[in-house]
């Protein structure tokens, strides 16, 4: 992914990403967000783990999901191995290995954006849980006739085990995130149809404007300017997904120019506000019904 601080779309092309990486230098991720659901297994290391306004310090065992609505990024502080799983998956690949009573992508959806993301798993379900992350990783390099439908059947053991421990989950994590970060975030969210300026948030929270840029680039590795931008781009997503055209997207999305949004929009998704309406019906039409 670019280290680029605008650019933190990071677009995930096969159905189904599986990796199982070690680290072992200081790695910094910028606040980023796929098109595909990630789950995310936490082995070992010295890390932070930013979801939305929140941030925890990870453990062994700690086992985190995210919706393409959710940005988020690891912080590595040491250059102690870093060792974890990552598995993306895209929605459509979900909806086919669900059924009408097992819906596979609850976890994922059914809760509030940026809460609910972190499970820890005991030594008998982290067990449980590499085993299958083993089984899958041997199918996925193997070609061996019938091996699709055997990959098919270990996601699906899988995520229905995720949600089984997501559903009965009462694990409460210590959240990090610096005030000032959170209420920088917040009120950004709470304004993204107003102008929003360094000058107005000093005035708002009484403080220097250099610091709160500082310290917010500090935990999401973005400036607030494409931080502000991101967000921005993704509320003209929803307000495209929900039927508004191009143009009502654009204003009620916080931008005041309408060229300036197509060439915003087409550079952070990768394709323009018209080509990714006809692809989110496409989606919709390919979705069982």
């Amino acid at each position: 992914m670019s280290g680029s601080s605008e650019c933190f779309y990071d677009p995930i092309q096969p159905e189904l990403l599986y990796l199982h990486s070690v680290t072992t230098y200081k790695l910094e991720t910028i606040y980023h967000r796929h098109n595909a659901y990630e789950i995310y297994l936490f082995l070992r290391g010295n890390v932070h783990f930013y979801i939305e306004n929140r941030c925890y310090h990870v453990q062994p065992g700690d086992l985190l999901v995210m919706s393409p609505e959710e940005m988020h990024r690891a912080f590595i502080l040491d250059e102690s191995e870093y060792e974890r799983i990552t598995i993306n998956l895209k929605k459509t690949y979900l909806f086919q290995l669900s059924t009408p009573s097992t819906n596979l992508s609850s976890c994922f959806d059914h809760r509030p954006k940026g809460t609910g993301n972190i499970v820890h798993l005991d030594d008998y379900n982290l067990k449980q849980m590499l085993q299958c992350t083993n089984e899958l990783e041997g199918l996925l390099a193997s070609d061996a006739y019938g091996t699709d439908i055997k990959i098919n059947a270990a996601v699906a053991q899988l995520l229905v085990m995720i949600n089984v421990w997501f559903h009965n989950n009462s694990f409460v994590p210590n959240d990090i995130m610096p005030e000032l970060v959170r209420e920088t975030m917040d009120y950004i969210e709470t304004h993204l149809n107003q102008d929003i300026t360094l000058r107005k948030l000093a005035e708002v929270f009484y403080m220097n404007s250099t610091y709160i840029s500082r310290q917010f680039k500090k935990h999401t590795g973005l400036t607030i300017r494409s931080y502000i931008l991101g967000r921005r781009i993704e509320r003209a997503k929803f307000h495209l997904s929900e039927g508004l055209s191009i143009t009502d997207a654009c204003f009620q999305s916080g931008f005041s120019d309408y060229a300036n949004f197509i060439r915003s929009f087409t550079k952070m998704v990768g394709i323009s506000p018209g080509k990714y309406i006809k692809q989110k019906r496409d989606v919709i039409e390919a979705l069982p019904k």
